[in-house]
């Protein structure tokens, strides 16, 4: 154990454990893992992409946060800048990333930039969250920072971009939208991947589950609990029958952020898992390995990793993939039954399809 009175920094309000030489594998979601390995290995990718990244000037962005945020200091955001220095020194980052506060009211934070990171702050965010669970973000920030996200997220806004001004080719605007969506899935993973950077930053696994829950409920800590979002994320889950599942995977697939309430789960589930507490006890992954990280190894973890979710998950359509795999001859009958409205010990038609529909749709949206 450590504190964190490193070149005059301040010292935080308690100790934290520092991981020297942690590789981000450490932290990094099967599934983003998987990704990132083997995007790496591309001799020379993340060259061409930062070219192509180029189109949108990194030094303009850091000159308009320059002129229009409030970058911390000891001076300005005292707090939120030994935060930032923390992270860095908890998971080894030499170079601290800047760290800028916009007046927005929207509650957001952000890693931008590629060949020198910088993470930005809103004062919504700001104001919402208290000191451990700003911990958590900044830390969560710092995660994408390490973990490079932010080059390969440029790809996804390119393509994004590409897919707007193609629109009226609908060949080459499908082809482009399934790469998009399948970077969608991936960023979603990458995201769980720096709520646990986050934890490991803050080391307060209460602090990062009440931040998630804010940015779901807002600021009124004292009419939310913890244990009732968890039950929540639970009901959500297992909710409903075939159709509530084929709705969550609709609305989850545009999305580039996981859930609140699944977020919560993730990390809750990740926090009580052997691998959390050998991170914990000092065995984690060295950055100096990573240069003989095995890519079918990490593309193996990924697959594992998606087959245990599958078969762990209470959600309808989850069992359902599960009957296919097993071969289970009466997958069509429960198909016939949920969509035709049939119920046991009712008229078919009885609880009807639309009126399913729109409930669902509604409480997405109220999730979103």
């Amino acid at each position: 154990m450590t504190d964190f009175s490193k070149d005059g920094g301040n010292t935080p309000s308690r100790r934290r454990q520092r991981f020297a030489e942690i590789s981000t594998r450490a932290w990094e979601h099967p599934a983003d893992r998987s990704a990132l390995v083997a995007l790496r290995r591309l001799s020379g990718f993340d060259d061409v992409l930062k070219k192509l990244a180029g189109l949108v000037s990194e030094r303009s962005v850091r000159l308009m946060f320059l002129a229009t945020a409030v970058k911390t200091s000891e001076r300005q955001f005292p707090e939120l800048y030994g935060m930032v220095r923390d992270a860095a020194y908890v998971l080894d980052l030499e170079k601290v990333p800047d760290l800028y506060v916009t007046q927005d009211p929207t509650v957001n934070a952000m890693c931008i930039g590629m060949e020198t990171p910088i993470i930005v702050l809103t004062s919504g965010l700001v104001e919402l969250l208290d000191e451990e669970e700003l911990r958590a973000v900044v830390g969560h920030e710092v995660g994408h920072a390490m973990s490079g996200h932010a080059v390969y997220r440029t790809m996804l806004l390119i393509l994004t971009n590409i897919a707007a001004r193609i629109a009226w080719l609908p060949l080459g605007n499908l082809a482009i939208m399934g790469v998009i969506t399948a970077l969608k899935e991936w960023f979603r993973k990458a995201e769980l991947s720096c709520d646990r950077a986050g934890l490991l930053a803050g080391q307060d696994l209460q602090a990062s589950m009440r931040g998630l829950m804010k940015l779901a409920g807002g600021h009124d800590l004292a009419e939310m609990n913890v244990d009732a979002f968890l039950e929540q994320a639970e009901e959500y889950e297992r909710a409903g029958d075939l159709r509530d599942g084929v709705l969550k995977l609709l609305q989850v697939l545009p999305q580039t952020h996981p859930f609140a309430v699944v977020r919560v789960a993730k990390l809750k589930k990740w926090a009580e898992s052997d691998e959390y507490h050998s991170i914990l006890a000092g065995a984690y992954p060295r950055r100096g390995d990573d240069p003989q990280t095995s890519v079918g190894a990490q593309w193996k973890a990924a697959a594992d990793s998606y087959s245990q979710s599958v078969k762990e998950s209470k959600d309808p359509l989850m069992g359902l993939l599960r009957d296919v795999a097993g071969g289970v001859g009466t997958v069509g009958g429960k198909l016939r039954d949920t969509f035709a409205g049939a119920r046991s010990g009712g008229p078919a038609g009885s609880d009807g399809a639309n009126g399913g529909t729109n409930g669902g749709t509604t409480d997405g949206d109220g999730r979103e």
